[in-house]
């Protein structure tokens, strides 16, 4: 388990394709790793041989996440932590970094046979849905089985300091 640049990740499993294939590949920004994302990343796993995560690089969760009035710039955690992170996890063989706002050029290279993705998406809703369709993987969508955010988290801990309820005057 460890991460990747994507010609490594490609000699990789072009040279030990039992190791690999079938191929999972998911990917996603991973900021502020929750209960949500290790049931999500567990069942992806079960889809096949191996899973790989696209990781989007800091420059890329910029773009694609701005910040909004109030909460912080994102990613909160730096791409190289979330990697190691990511790459440490049970279900996870591999992580590669990238720095599109999508994840076209990593399944064009790679070519997975299942690219998983959130059941908050629909096919119709993944810029990825033509590349994949391109090469002939197939989309599994995933339930969410609990429902959480990072960015839910981050309102939640922005909004602790300002009351209380536990704690009552004079006690």
């Amino acid at each position: 388990m460890d991460y990747y640049s994507l010609n490594q990740l490609k000699e990789s499993i072009d040279r030990h394709p039992e190791q690999w294939r079938p191929l999972v590949f998911t990917n996603g920004c991973f900021d502020l790793l929750h209960v949500g994302h290790i049931r999500y990343l567990q069942a992806a796993r079960q889809l096949g041989r191996a899973l790989v995560i696209g990781l989007n690089s800091d420059q890329s969760v910029q773009i694609i996440k701005p910040p909004r009035p109030g909460q912080p710039q994102r990613p909160i955690i730096p791409e190289l932590q979330r990697a190691e992170i990511l790459a440490a996890l049970k279900p996870v063989d591999g992580v590669v970094i990238f720095t599109e706002p999508t994840a076209d050029r990593i399944l064009a290279t790679l070519q997975p046979e299942i690219y998983a993705k959130g059941g908050d998406y629909t096919e119709d809703t993944l810029p990825e849905t033509p590349t994949v369709r391109a090469y002939g993987g197939k989309i599994q969508l995933i339930k969410i089985e609990i429902p959480t955010s990072t960015t839910g988290i981050i309102e939640k801990i922005r909004n602790s300091g300002d009351s209380h309820p536990e704690k009552s005057p004079g006690k």
